[in-house]
């Protein structure tokens, strides 16, 4: 057994498609794009518009408010730093604040305007839409790029901690080591 997304699964695990259950994308709003979509046949729409694999979502252009639920791993930073650029959306990743991937596209973004830090751990949903027997084994948090998105994470009604208007401080000597 090894702990995945999805928690404690098996290694031999037939898919590592994990879908934002539908109370969290209800409770946000309606999103334009998502540029890391489910494959077909989706059983909810997580957009109006949804990239899927073969298409690189990554190379395709971002209109609107974008809904992001990266593939997490070493390609999670690439998809953050994107939206990122693109400062209209919210992602939902793991709460890793002291990462330099987290620190680097959530505390230092620009674009980054408020962070929901849900209460309890999200159990996504498998490709066919059946709820996962285990969590995601870690906390999750659902980060706002922009007003709008930072408005409808505040207004959400999700049970979590809300933070906004935070500000990096200077650079300087690190006493930490940050992976």
């Amino acid at each position: 057994m090894t702990a995945t997304i999805g928690g404690l699964q098996s290694s031999r695990m037939q898919s590592d498609v994990w879908l934002t259950p539908p109370h969290i994308l209800s409770a946000l709003g309606r999103f334009d794009l998502d540029p890391c979509a489910a494959p077909e046949p989706r059983p909810w729409p997580t957009a109006t518009r949804h990239y899927a694999l073969p298409d690189d979502g990554l190379a395709m252009p971002w209109r609107g408010r974008v809904w992001l639920n990266p593939p997490y791993g070493r390609h999670a930073r690439q998809w953050l730093n994107r939206l990122s650029e693109h400062g209209t959306g919210t992602a939902l990743i793991f709460a890793r604040t002291e990462t330099t991937w987290f620190i680097d596209a959530v505390w230092a973004s620009k674009t980054a305007t408020a962070a929901l830090f849900l209460h309890g751990r999200v159990n996504f949903h498998h490709a066919d839409g059946t709820r996962a027997e285990w969590n995601g084994g870690a906390p999750s948090v659902l980060v706002a790029y922009g007003q709008r998105d930072a408005d409808a994470l505040h207004a959400s009604g999700l049970k979590g901690t809300f933070t906004s208007g935070w500000r990096p401080l200077a650079p300087g000597p690190q006493s930490l080591n940050v992976a």
